[in-house]
């Protein structure tokens, strides 16, 4: 009788899933991902260009992670949220942000702005958004070829970005150009790029500053600014924290729903039966929007720091180790979601997804990131809308943001 032969070793080569020429080709990434599920939950990768890390691979193990956040920190001053950390060589400021932060600091900062992603907001917003999507579409040219990012992704984020903000609408593509610099991972090993990228941020930090003030000496509004400027939790924050929770609404707010819009074309154009079962089918897009976001998955990983020694999945991990959690591999786990690489609107498990991490630091702008995407999807059906594409991504080089930087395409309508 044949036996099936045993699997080889890991090498190196695949425990490392942080290389950024592989994720910027992005051929290499989700065939190591599968390879690692299939060794495990967590690997260690002894060295890397981050330096040494654990990968958590599974949903199972990623969802232990994120339950357990007295013992796997988020703390900025102990590394933060992504693989990447501050180089000790370089004279540059902290930049904390709540989802930076562990309770009782991060409950209160983010119970600040939680009430700007009510349900009663999302319906406040809804018609706007709606408007601002029909008269986009309406005016993409049709046969021509343009870079869906620029015209549509970013435009419309961008614009609901400004709008929660109460952001000068003539200035609103600071907002994403912002959030590029603050998200830019080729600073990392580049001196020069690194020093414009923090005085972009300062200037940034300086713009806000002046609305923060304007802000604070009105009454109250809703927009962010206004909220936290008037919040006993938020309004004597420090510089340092003004600039770091202003660069993670901007980044919650443009990245992930920007590249989400974005991977709605590639689903369109890999998957294009799926993706006209549910144009055929509007019932499916509810459950289409969970879907593109898991097959998406416009944030790549979060990462935690161990507090303490800890056992996990008969692997020892040990006090002050990196905890990287890859929400991509999660969002393909085979024993959660069969043909995970496959776009299928109709998944019934679509929003066991972890795109928006889970616990205490699930994305707090969900609901509205869901709101515009399946805006986006019903304005498209209604238009029987297609989207070509006209030659290959340019994608992000980054490991953390898993995105576009632009997406030539044609659009044909009816």
């Amino acid at each position: 009788m044949a036996t099936l032969a045993a699997e080889p070793a890991l090498t190196l080569d695949d425990l490392d899933v942080s290389r950024l020429d592989e994720w910027l080709e992005h051929r290499a990434i989700l065939p190591k991902f599968a390879k690692l599920r299939r060794h495990g939950p967590l690997h260690w990768c002894p060295e890397s260009r981050f330096g040494p890390y654990w990968s958590v691979v599974t949903h199972a193990a990623i969802m232990e992670v994120e339950g357990r956040p007295d013992l796997f920190s988020s703390r900025w001053d102990l590394g933060g949220i992504t693989i990447a950390d501050r180089n000790p060589e370089r004279e540059e400021p902290e930049m904390p942000m709540f989802i930076a932060m562990d309770r009782p600091q991060h409950t209160g900062q983010r119970r600040t702005v939680a009430p700007a992603f009510t349900p009663a907001e999302m319906q406040r917003h809804a018609p706007n958004i709606r408007r601002r999507t029909a008269e986009l579409l309406d005016s993409l040219p049709e046969g021509e070829v343009f870079d869906w990012v620029d015209r549509v992704s970013i435009e419309l984020t961008t614009g609901m970005l400004a709008i929660l903000f109460d952001f000068p609408w003539e200035d609103r593509r600071l907002l994403t150009m912002w959030s590029d610099t603050a998200t830019d991972f080729q600073a990392i090993d580049d001196d020069e790029a690194n020093r414009r990228r923090w005085e972009i941020l300062f200037e940034m930090a300086a713009y806000f500053t002046r609305l923060w003030q304007e802000r604070a000496d009105a009454p109250p509004r809703p927009d962010l600014i206004s909220i936290m400027a008037h919040s006993p939790a938020t309004r004597n924050m420090s510089p340092q924290e003004f600039l770091g929770n202003l660069v993670l609404l901007i980044v919650g707010g443009n990245d992930t729903t920007r590249n989400t819009m974005s991977g709605a074309v590639m689903a369109q154009n890999l998957w294009p039966e799926n993706w006209q079962r549910m144009m055929d089918d509007p019932a499916l897009i509810e459950n289409g929007v969970a879907e593109l976001i898991r097959w998406q998955t416009p944030l790549a990983h979060m990462r935690r720091t161990a507090l303490a020694d800890v056992e996990l999945h008969g692997q020892t991990i040990r006090a002050g180790d990196k905890v990287v959690m890859w929400y991509l591999s999660a969002n393909r786990d085979e024993s959660i979601f069969p043909d995970g690489d496959v776009f299928m609107p109709w998944r019934a498990n679509a929003r066991r997804h972890l795109a928006f991490g889970f616990g205490i630091h699930r994305c707090v702008g969900a609901r509205l990131a869901e709101l515009q995407i399946g805006i986006l999807l019903e304005e498209m059906q209604q238009r029987r809308m297609r989207v070509e594409l006209a030659g290959e991504p340019t994608r992000v080089y980054s490991n953390f943001v898993h995105g576009f930087r632009k997406l030539p395409v044609r659009v044909s309508r009816g």
